[in-house]
């Protein structure tokens, strides 16, 4: 018999997760996209100058800054990193 376990108490958010792109140096292969754990990226429908689909951070409220993106991006055109969250603006995201 098994039983259902309570959900877990939300924890405050301390950070949040900030990705920038080069688009202009991506070739499109889209790595980041695919080994994102928190599936926070998408490949932009536009094109960069070399012609392929640059990606971009289309779910902000989920990423992390865990860099997983930048660790498997061939051309080192992205890369995540944590910002801190001073607590004003954590309670007014939390809101």
């Amino acid at each position: 018999m098994t039983t259902a376990a309570a959900p877990a108490a939300k924890k405050d958010k301390k950070f949040q997760g900030v990705v920038v792109v080069n688009r202009e140096n991506c070739k499109g292969c889209g790595f980041c996209v695919e080994f994102c754990p928190l599936h926070a990226l998408e490949l932009e429908k536009g094109y960069n100058a070399k012609g392929y689909h640059p990606p971009f951070l289309a779910k902000p409220e989920k990423c992390n800054g865990c860099d997983m993106c930048g660790l498997f991006c061939p051309d080192f055109s992205i890369y995540g990193y944590r910002e801190k969250l001073d607590s004003a603006a954590a309670d007014s995201a939390a809101a």
